[in-house]
């Protein structure tokens, strides 16, 4: 493919479908495979082709290396705009931009580094980009999944699903970086470090057991919700059978924190079909107070839901109660 043809055309999709990219220098998910470590190590964007792909409102992406060597400067104030700007970029409304998943690489890198500043929002924009949204969609069905298999596109008419596998298949080949950030000083650190290990494509054996032997330690109540529910999403992508008893023995067990029950019930009601006991009913009856929601609002997963993210997702999961918002996707263009 030479450099003029270097341009997504959704009208040669739709004639000969994604296939007449696929594996193509227009494939981001080729691109992200193909990167090598002394690019991403050395942090030599300038290698990176940012321009080739668009941002998640349609613009061009040329200035994605100034941005990230802006949110890697020591000035904290330089850098909470330059990730005020890609956050609004990479992943906006809903969208997932197509160049988002090339940045992952660097995100990680920058947040590795102890003096780094908004390291706890940096990783959750990495992991942003590898997850579809569902805001409002708090469902047994929904709450643990990363991403569907029914397609969808961004504003430029590019594979979503593509973009997501690709950032997904980035947080797995680093995740050598993430899990170290289960033992960091910071607990908002430590949260998002479940939520981006949650999300990863692979190592599910590895990161699983990583995220259990912390969860034996912890004693942040957000930070040991977020295992819980990190370990679930885990399970979930992989169909562990293990998983839903494991949430069993933790939701009834009197002796574990509030926050550690919440949390492995609504695990377990997504880990099998069963109907909701009683015994569930009153446990979330007992537990959930205002002081817990107040703290569980706060963990990705339930705040990706929406404002009103515990007492949503309870509705809905024990009463079916319908999503309170409409399915970003249902004007798919390419439906």
């Amino acid at each position: 493919m030479t450099s003029e043809e270097l341009v997504f055309d959704v009208e040669q999709v739709r004639i000969h479908g994604l296939e007449v990219y696929e594996g193509t220098p227009l494939d981001v998910r080729a691109v992200v495979a193909g990167m090598p470590q002394d690019v991403k190590g050395g942090f030599r964007t300038e290698e990176v082709p940012f321009s080739r792909f668009r941002y998640a409102h349609g613009g061009p992406a040329h200035d994605v290396p100034e941005l990230l060597t802006r949110l890697g400067r020591a000035d904290a104030d330089v850098s909470g705009r330059a990730l005020a700007e890609l956050w609004n970029s990479l992943v906006h409304q809903g969208t997932v931009g197509s160049v988002g998943p090339l940045t992952v690489p660097f995100l990680l890198r920058i947040a590795a580094d102890p003096s780094a500043h908004h390291r706890s929002s940096i990783i959750r924009l990495a992991t942003a980009v590898a997850r579809e949204q569902h805001w409002g969609y708090g469902t047994r069905d929904t709450f643990l999944q990363v991403a569907t298999q029914r397609w969808t596109c961004d504003c430029n008419g590019y594979a979503m699903n593509w973009s997501i596998e690709a950032a997904r298949n980035a947080l797995t080949s680093d995740a050598d970086l993430l899990l170290p950030h289960l033992h960091d000083a910071d607990p908002d650190v430590r949260t998002s470090t479940c939520y981006a290990l949650a999300t990863v494509s692979g190592k599910a054996h590895r990161i699983t057991e990583a995220l259990r032997a912390r969860l034996a330690t912890e004693q942040i109540p957000a930070v040991r919700a977020s295992l819980v529910l990190a370990i679930a999403e885990v399970a979930f992508q992989n169909a562990d059978p293990r998983a839903a008893a494991w949430a069993h023995a933790l939701w009834p067990d009197p002796a574990q924190p509030a926050d550690v029950r919440v949390p492995a019930a609504l695990a377990w009601l997504c880990l099998v079909n069963d109907p909701v006991p009683d015994e569930l009913r009153s446990t979330f009856d007992a537990l959930v107070t205002g002081d817990l929601t107040d703290v569980l609002d706060g963990v990705p997963w339930i705040a990706h839901v929406d404002e009103k993210g515990l007492a949503r997702t309870i509705d809905q999961m024990l009463n079916n109660a319908k999503p309170g918002v409409i399915d970003p996707w249902d004007d798919d263009p390419w439906a």
